[in-house]
């Protein structure tokens, strides 16, 4: 009876490794069809299948004042025992708000959270779930927030970032945010 539930556990443990999303970041290359081919960031070429619906977001300036009240992400990392952004975006606010590691960058956290407080131009307040932060944002962070695109800005060159989910061995995804006049969309 162990031995089955052992099994059991293996199995959808498996199932939850295999169906974890894939964050893909980097340069379009081309665009077949609904096929995106991306360079990635390690130089590798992916292959992203686009669903029919398929949202496309355009990454757009903005400042940490135009964001105060709304749904936040910070790229950050620790330094010196104090939270430094690498990044700060715009979220849809169906995002949980929530506090973890991130793949960014070695040692990076991702922050969702409700933009509070703005002190200055360098540091800011952000309230989740877990309580409050204070993390510095230090002059020239990106600072973004999306629009609504289409996939005619899908093009050859334009850096992306999606998360995508396998579905019998393709990357497929829903939404994809991509950039716009030298504009990126957060990592």
């Amino acid at each position: 009876m162990q031995r089955l539930a052992l099994l059991a556990l293996v199995f959808v443990s498996s199932l939850a490794v295999a169906q974890a999303p894939t964050r893909v970041r980097g340069t379009i290359t081309a665009l077949e069809g609904d096929v995106l081919s991306v360079k990635s960031r390690d130089g590798s070429d992916v292959k992203v299948h686009l669903t029919s619906d398929v949202g496309v977001a355009t990454a757009r300036n903005t400042t940490l004042a135009e964001l105060k009240g709304k749904a936040v992400g910070v790229t950050a990392h620790n330094k010196d025992g104090r939270m430094v952004a690498v990044e700060v975006h715009a979220l849809p606010p169906t995002v949980p708000l929530s506090h973890g590691p991130w793949d960014l960058q070695p040692g990076s956290t991702m922050t969702n959270a409700t933009l509070e407080g703005v002190a200055g131009d360098n540091e800011i307040t952000v309230d989740h779930k877990d309580g409050k932060k204070t993390i510095a944002v230090p002059p020239g962070t990106p600072i973004v927030m999306f629009v609504p695109g289409t996939r005619a800005d899908l093009k050859p060159g334009e850096f992306i970032f999606t998360t995508a989910r396998n579905e019998g061995g393709k990357l497929v995804t829903q939404r994809i945010s991509v950039s716009k006049d030298g504009v990126r969309p957060p990592q």
